[in-house]
């Protein structure tokens, strides 16, 4: 039986752990968790010792003194220098179809861009990001409604059926598959900050952004009455009116009685379910928005009026000083 060392500080690990347990001999958790994790719940459980440091050089000294057969890592935010790597077989979980989408959040740019289809790719980890060869990999199609939170659910899965499998395959001499370099394509890591909403754009790409970034992503944004509104749920209108004068972002329908908000697109009508202001609880979006005569989104107008009132206080402060 091949011993192991997990590292793991994201949602993936779960699975992975749970994976690796049934094929393999794990001799850590390299995870910096509290102890209501359920990683490091079902680490305890099964008597596997979790180390909290996540450091690059903690992680040297650990493979050096366990010597394990396979390193694993599932959901790790460094990438590992040449140095490290040569110190045992890297095995990395990336849910991508590589060589397509190396890099940072695979899953969520996939449904921004509105592709067909996401995946998962277990490869060898090689000095460069996320080139090494490919040792399992399956596609999943992603739906028309489908959430971030959903394709992690269908990816963690797979993960869990398949990774102990691979791991095993590959300690008795599995190569895998050579990526074509000449086809990969990276995505950038996402800030919080770049989940604003720009409502001139379309209904669909709204509407993929929003559905890209629920929990446990930070979720779209956009502004209401110059307060930050996050926009947890919404669903594009299907056959909406036909708007010929259009101010994108401005409120054209309202139901007290659903709880929905209707707002103009660039080319269509979004409508938006949950919302939530920054320190508040979740609530029906026409319990925020009471007036289809508002529209969403900061507009220079307001920015100049909230300049001018900050200048004006700024004033008054120094003549009360004086």
């Amino acid at each position: 039986m091949a011993n192991v060392l997990l590292i793991g500080i994201g949602t993936t690990t779960l699975t992975a752990l749970e994976s690796l347990i049934s094929k393999c001999q794990v001799q850590g958790v390299v995870r910096d968790a509290d102890i209501d994790d359920p990683v490091v719940n079902l680490a305890k459980q099964a008597n596997i010792p979790v180390f909290p440091d996540t450091s690059q050089k903690a992680i040297k000294e650990l493979i050096l003194k366990l010597q394990p057969d396979c390193v694993v890592v599932s959901s790790y935010n460094q990438i590992l220098p040449l140095s490290l790597i040569e110190l045992s077989t890297f095995i990395n979980v990336h849910y991508s179809p590589l060589p397509q989408y190396r890099g940072r959040a695979n899953v969520n740019w996939a449904i921004i861009n509105d592709e067909p289809c996401a995946a998962i790719s277990i490869h060898r980890i090689s000095p460069d990001l996320d080139e090494g060869n490919i040792l399992f990999q399956e596609l999943i199609p992603i739906h028309m409604d489908d959430t971030v939170a959903d394709l992690y659910d269908r990816l963690n899965q797979i993960q869990q059926q398949n990774l102990g499998e691979t791991v095993i395959k590959t300690f008795h001499g599995y190569e895998g598959i050579k990526q074509n370099n000449a086809e990969a394509t990276y995505g950038c890591t996402r800030l919080p900050e770049d989940g604003e909403i720009d409502w001139a754009n379309s209904t669909r790409s709204i509407d993929c952004l929003i559905r890209s970034l629920v929990p446990p992503f930070p979720g779209a944004y956009t502004y209401f009455q110059g307060k930050k509104l996050l926009i947890w749920q919404a669903k594009p209108v299907n056959n909406p009116p036909v708007y010929v004068g259009r101010i994108p972002g401005r409120v054209i329908a309202r139901s007290k009685t659903e709880g929905f908000v209707d707002i103009l697109t660039g080319d269509g009508v979004l409508r938006i379910y949950e919302v939530q202001l920054v320190g508040e609880a979740r609530t029906d979006a026409a319990h925020i928005i009471k007036s289809i005569k508002t529209s969403l989104g900061l507009r220079t107008s307001e920015l100049l009026n909230r300049i001018q009132t900050l200048e004006a206080e700024i004033t008054k402060l120094k003549e009360n000083a004086k």
